[in-house]
């Protein structure tokens, strides 16, 4: 009578006669427990490409949003390891350049958060499209998901010029594939006792916020992700 152990991958434990039934058994556990380590040996490799909010200006290193984030992944389950590709006063300009260079060892996944430089320098919309449209394009070619996380203008640079930047980032928030985040400081930004002195760069407890915000969305990124 055929085994039925055999269509799911589990050798019948009969078919070798020159071994006792329970050192094949044995073999047989040992093997699957290993084959489940070697599936979880390797890390998520998680590129943040960012500025000053995701580098952690102004905050301990223990309490910089990458170090929180990775903190509540890894309580999630998550065996994640991040890429620190964030530089505190950087452009979408200055991302663009560097990206060759923070893929240096591979990523599986990437959050893209630039732009508020950007909006501060008061630097043309349509240049700030065409940087993180080939940031997105070049990884969109590496087949490494993103969640693009979006931001707001200063309103001292007046209505018109802050549609134009707010309609960069809906328009790639609509690009096939994307996860997209409308507002990387939603629920913190001009809250006084979430932010530091400056007014625009979270405490510690903002960064909590934010990350506890975001969790969902590098959930489904991380998903998506296929380590290498």
């Amino acid at each position: 009578m055929a085994s039925m152990a055999a269509p799911y991958g589990v050798p019948a434990v009969r078919k070798n006669p020159t071994l006792p039934r329970r050192n094949i058994l044995v073999a047989v556990l040992a093997g699957t427990a290993f084959g489940a380590t070697r599936a979880r040996a390797a890390p998520i490799r998680l590129l943040v490409l960012g500025d000053s909010l995701t580098a952690g200006y102004g905050l301990p290193h223990e309490q910089g949003f990458q170090v929180q984030l990775q903190a509540a992944l890894r309580a999630r389950g998550y065996d994640v390891t991040l890429i620190d590709g964030a530089v505190s006063g950087d452009t979408s300009a200055g991302g663009r350049a560097r990206l060759d260079w923070a893929l240096g060892d591979g990523a599986d996944a990437a959050i893209v958060e630039l732009g508020a430089n950007d909006g501060l320098r008061g630097v043309d919309p349509k240049d700030l499209q065409a940087n993180l449209t080939a940031i997105l394009d070049a990884l969109a070619a590496k087949h490494i998901p993103v969640l693009l996380t979006g931001m707001y203008a200063p309103p001292n640079l007046g209505p018109d010029y802050e549609r134009a930047f707010r309609g960069v980032f809906d328009s790639l928030g609509r690009r096939p594939g994307l996860l997209y985040d409308p507002f990387f400081l939603a629920g913190v930004a001009t809250v006084a006792d979430l932010n530091q002195g400056d007014g625009m760069h979270p405490n510690p407890e903002g960064v909590r916020r934010v990350v506890a915000r975001l969790l969902p969305l590098v959930e489904q990124l991380l998903a998506e992700a296929h380590p290498a």
